[in-house]
């Protein structure tokens, strides 16, 4: 059972993943909120059976990144959450509009970031604690350990104003581009996930 379920968590993270990318390049944002969500149940899952089997010295380090594992899983349940009921079955005035929809850039989408920047934290201490026994493993170690550079980008990127107007044609695109680049580098890191948990202990 204890690799079973981080087994299952690579799955649900690989599928999401993907979904997300097809969702981004049909223009399809409610499927794509949606999809989102399940992310980082999958995530946690996934991050559960590798601070089960990290050793007594990499433990703290395991432990960061199950913390950071479970904030990035509160702020995106509630940025998606919010998306998928209240700004899409409408009845919100104007200012709370602005604040609570996600393609207008506001407060909502800040906390995406901020959401994300957590996970690329979790990736990044979940990373140190990877046991790499294969050459597989050591690929798995290294794209989560690289994948926690994402937190700087993350974190300042909103304090500094870049995606103001951010609903202008030419931005979205270059944010769906972004994404899906994003959805490129993180797909491995679910596929070998699942190879990882899939070996014989």
């Amino acid at each position: 059972m204890n690799r079973i379920i981080p087994r299952i968590g690579a799955v649900i993270v690989t599928v999401a993943v993907f979904l997300f990318a097809i969702c981004l390049i049909m223009n399809f944002p409610f499927g794509s909120y949606f999809v989102c969500m399940f992310l980082p149940i999958g995530y946690i899952m996934l991050a559960a059976g590798l601070h089960y089997e990290s050793c007594e010295n990499q433990r703290v380090a395991a432990n960061i990144g199950m913390a950071f594992a479970v904030i990035y899983a509160v702020l995106i349940f509630l940025v998606y959450f919010a998306q998928t009921t209240s700004v899409r079955l409408g009845g919100l005035n104007d200012q709370a509009q602005a604040i609570l929809d996600f393609q207008r850039g506001g407060l909502i989408f800040n906390y995406d970031l901020l959401g994300y920047g957590m996970m690329a934290l979790s990736t990044f201490f979940m990373g140190l604690s990877v046991q790499a026994d294969s050459k597989a493993d050591r690929w798995m170690k290294v794209l989560m350990l690289i994948h926690g550079v994402f937190f700087f980008s993350c974190f300042i990127m909103p304090m500094t104003g870049v995606f103001i107007g951010m609903s202008d044609e030419e931005t979205n695109v270059g944010g769906i581009v972004a994404l899906v680049s994003w959805c490129i580098y993180f797909l491995p890191i679910g596929v070998l996930a699942y190879r990882h948990f899939g070996k014989k202990k």
